[in-house]
């Protein structure tokens, strides 16, 4: 049976959103994008520190600490992902316990604020609280639509923890491989140019692809990104070329 409530005539909806608040996306954009900009300003920062050591031996070291900091990298933002998405839906499930709890011990309260709340949105009182009654005729959707009210979040559609741990994890380790492929694949002199040309196109296509779920045009949002890996990578070139002048000095 169908349960289509257009009435008749009326055309369906011609669009479709992407998923903005699922447990995947955020991770694994801000992964890759870290991943990149983080690996390529250590191993700038090391390119710059060895001058003077010899090719051999600063793409050595360049590579030992590109190696680690993809490594490293990838279990940290794994690591904090996890924590900071289990903590985020264990605080909504807490909440959302709360309001399921107040809805059984007080439901012509909880059926009077819903109703209130239609209200503040521009429904005829009457006809808001007929829409709040029917609503807490089932107690688990009264749960839901009272979640999604006062709290804004679904509860059946929390972020998963391991899901953004995984993302994350990923999507870092592939962005912190980009500026480490040249040394891996035994580039000589200019390794460093090669990873930093490299790293920035890579980053202007995440700009461009993040746009895609955002209002800015893609050029903007690939340039963005590449001023902010250029920039991290001058800066941490020029401390490495301080440093390693006094450290070698």
């Amino acid at each position: 049976m169908s349960t289509d409530a257009r009435p008749a005539g009326v055309p369906e909806i011609g669009h479709e959103h992407p998923d903005v608040t699922g447990g995947w996306l955020r991770p694994a954009v801000f992964g890759s994008i870290d991943g990149l900009v983080s690996n390529l300003a250590l191993i700038t920062g090391v390119a710059g520190g060895v001058q003077g050591v010899g090719e051999a031996g600063g793409s050595r070291a360049v590579l030992l600490a590109g190696v680690a900091g993809l490594i490293g990298g990838a279990f940290s933002m794994a690591t904090g992902e996890y924590i900071s998405v289990a903590s985020q839906s264990e605080a909504a499930e807490r909440e959302i316990d709360k309001e399921r709890r107040e809805i059984l011990h007080n439901p012509a309260g909880e059926t009077a604020e819903l109703a209130q709340m239609y209200v503040d949105k521009g429904l005829d009182p009457a006809l808001a609280a007929e829409v709040a009654r029917q609503i807490h005729a089932d107690v688990d959707n009264a749960v839901s639509v009272h979640a999604r009210e006062e709290l804004g979040v679904d509860p059946g559609d929390l972020a998963s923890p391991r899901l953004a741990a995984v993302s994350s994890f990923l999507s870092f380790a592939a962005g912190a491989l980009v500026p480490l492929l040249p040394y891996l694949l035994g580039a000589g002199a200019g390794s460093v140019l090669i990873a930093l040309g490299l790293t920035l196109l890579a980053l202007f296509g995440c700009g461009a692809v993040v746009s895609r779920v955002t209002v800015r045009p893609w050029w903007y949002g690939g340039i963005r990104q590449v001023l902010a890996g250029a920039g991290s990578a001058a800066v941490t070139y020029a401390i490495g070329l301080m440093v390693g002048g006094v450290v070698t000095g």
